[in-house]
């Protein structure tokens, strides 16, 4: 690198070398704490192996609510109900 004391030639120093590795610290016992990025970075870029088999096990309580989805999402609708419930009695407030 060049030193103050060489010789100018036009305004600019005669040669200027940098090494490769100026301005970086390279100490592997440094502290490092890992944040949420680099936690969300980890899991959302993992590999992932798709032939492997997804198991999900449900408390008693999840697989009843489950259940219960089900069933909803899965009854037979019939144009007799669509048309009760479109025509169903609505009142507003208290009835007398």
């Amino acid at each position: 690198m060049a030193e103050m004391n060489e010789e100018v030639k036009s305004g600019v120093f005669s040669e200027v070398t940098f090494e490769e590795n100026a301005g970086t610290i390279r100490d592997n016992t440094l502290p490092t704490k890992v944040g949420f990025w680099q936690k969300f970075k980890a899991f959302w870029l993992q590999e992932i192996d798709w032939n492997k088999e997804i198991k999900v096990v449900l408390t008693p309580k999840q697989q009843k609510i489950e259940d219960e989805i089900n069933a909803f999402l899965h009854q037979e609708i019939t144009w007799e109900k669509i048309h009760d419930f479109l025509f169903q009695e609505i009142s507003f407030g208290k009835k007398k």
